[in-house]
């Protein structure tokens, strides 16, 4: 039998279904790469009593939930209760929380059993994972390099073997920039898609909840079981279970398929898309017309947008319920976003949320002729541990969208969207495109991403996959 790590996600599922594996087993198997492995910094915190406690209690029941007996950990901006919850920042070093986030309930209702928490950058604020609280979330395939973020730790767990699947939070890339740097399936949902991380949740609208995992096939079921959780539904959600891991498996026939490697920072920001980013988008657009898809230029030319995004930046950190006490423990880039957001005037606050709803409608419209366009994932190669520091704030934003200037359009615009690893460059590091859908089209993504990767073939694991 394969190691328990070489099992995909739907095989794990299917395996402890059918009584061939159990919860115990499996939870033992993960805790032993975690301790292993924790020089990659992909875990803020590992619970193995409680994890030993919860598995012991599901194999004492009938299989039951989308997830039963499946290992899982929470983004570490996910509360739990009892568990230290840090959202990555020194300024929640020592909170414990008496009560869990609805995401951490439901997910408990579907069968999962719970490792730790996975690392992220400081209130999941920025596009790397390298808060000063702890260790930094490192690139399995080359460890000198940060993750991406800022579900960076979770991206790292699911490349490197020590979880099946996570679920993440995207609010201008956060599942697809690190997904998209160590080599896994990000998928953000549209917003409204589920019922819980739903995009809804703000004025702004832009964060969402979504599946990070290593083939299309893994992402749709985990979709699947995002969707189905309680207590209610969005008008989007697909009726029951199953329908998404099933669009990963059917081919997606003839498609309209735009492609562009404009971005809406080339107005504003130095954006040089490398080489071996030029060479993924330029192979997965010969691949999908080879497949049969009418593929053309999707001649997009955004503006305006730098503006509307740093306004909604800003405010979204001013959200943060930080005291001045607080304020001299968090770091720099989340001090100056939350001082700028709280000195926003309501009249530039609602003018920019007017602006994202305009740039949303005239995305959609400009993107309309196509079923999915595809665009590169990032921009660069991943950057070293450390690159970000030492900058000042306004560098340090400049820096992340000079990294990754096609993700966060994606949550304005509140479209589905979705990272896969298609080529590797010289040193055999995985890259990545990215695939934007119409509205509630997550299934003709996936069908679209398996297709892909039916055409690239197996992708060999990092290195430490073998420890």
């Amino acid at each position: 039998m394969d190691r328990l790590h070489d099992l995909s996600l739907t095989a794990q599922v299917d395996t402890l279904a059918a009584g061939e594996l159990d919860p115990r087993e499996l939870a033992e198997h993960y805790l032993g790469r975690i301790a292993r492995l924790a020089d990659l910094g992909a875990f803020a915190e590992v619970n193995p009593d409680a994890a030993r406690a919860r598995a012991d209690a599901l194999t004492r029941t009938a299989p039951a939930g989308t997830l039963w007996g499946v290992p899982h950990a929470d983004k570490d901006l996910v509360a739990r209760a009892g568990v230290p919850t840090r959202y990555g920042s020194r300024a929640r070093a020592h909170l414990v929380p008496t009560a869990s986030d609805p995401l951490a309930l439901a997910l408990d209702d579907a069968g999962v059993v719970t490792l730790g928490k996975t690392s992220t950058s400081e209130f999941g604020l920025t596009g790397f994972t390298e808060p000063l609280i702890h260790a930094p979330a490192r690139d399995p395939w080359r460890l000198t390099a940060g993750a991406g973020g800022s579900s960076g730790g979770a991206a790292v767990a699911v490349a490197a073997g020590l979880l099946p699947a996570a679920v993440g939070s995207d609010g201008g890339g956060s599942i697809r920039i690190p997904s998209a740097t160590v080599g896994v399936v990000g998928l953000k949902p549209s917003r409204g898609r589920l019922p819980i991380g739903s995009g809804f949740d703000s004025p702004d609208g832009l964060s969402v909840t979504g599946p990070i995992a290593r083939s299309a096939e893994d992402a749709g079921l985990l979709l699947d079981a995002l969707v189905d959780l309680a207590p209610f539904r969005y008008a989007t959600a697909a009726p029951g279970s199953g329908p998404f891991a099933d669009a990963a498996r059917r081919p997606p026939g003839a498609l309209r398929v735009g492609i562009t490697t404009v971005s809406p920072w080339d107005d504003d920001e130095d954006i040089v898309l490398e080489a071996d980013a030029r060479i993924a988008f330029g192979t997965a657009a010969a691949w999908l017309s080879d497949a049969g898809h009418a593929v053309t230029d999707a001649d997009w030319h955004p503006s305006g947008y730098a503006s509307l995004f740093h306004v909604l930046w800003r405010a979204s950190a001013a959200r943060i319920p930080l005291s001045d006490d607080d304020m001299t423990l968090v770091e720099p880039l989340t001090a100056w976003l939350v001082r700028e957001g709280r000195r926003l005037p309501a009249l530039d606050l609602l003018s920019g949320l007017s602006s994202a709803r305009a740039f949303e409608r005239r995305t959609i419209a400009d993107f309309a002729a196509f079923d999915a366009v595809l665009t590169p994932a990032l921009a660069q190669r991943p950057q070293p541990v450390g690159a970000y520091a030492g900058h000042s704030p306004e560098r340090t934003f400049a820096m992340q969208v000079e990294y990754a200037p096609y993700s966060s359009f994606v949550n304005v615009a509140g479209l589905p969207a979705l990272t896969l690893p298609v080529t590797r460059d010289a040193t055999g590091h995985p890259v990545s495109v990215q695939l934007v859908g119409r509205p509630g089209g997550e299934a003709t993504l996936l069908s679209l991403a398996a297709q892909l990767e039916d055409r690239r073939g197996p992708l060999p694991h990092p290195p430490v996959w073998d420890a």
